[in-house]
């Protein structure tokens, strides 16, 4: 998921994603404490894209302030 992606959107559908990817997260975390995750990267990615969500959020509230 790239930045690009999300700028377009609106805040709603971005609270949304958000909130998937945090249960994805919580999912993986729970996977790497009993040892079945597969791939530890995806716990990376899964905190990058939602850095980049949190980031088209501030971006859009920024927008509606200026």
């Amino acid at each position: 998921m790239k930045y690009i992606d999300l700028k377009d959107k609106d805040e709603k559908a971005l609270n949304e994603l958000l909130k998937e990817k945090k249960l994805l997260l919580f999912k993986l975390r729970s996977k790497l404490k009993t040892m079945q995750l597969s791939n530890p990267n995806e716990i990376s990615q899964a905190k990058k894209d939602i850095a980049r969500i949190n980031t088209a959020l501030s971006s859009l509230k920024n927008q509606v302030k200026a």
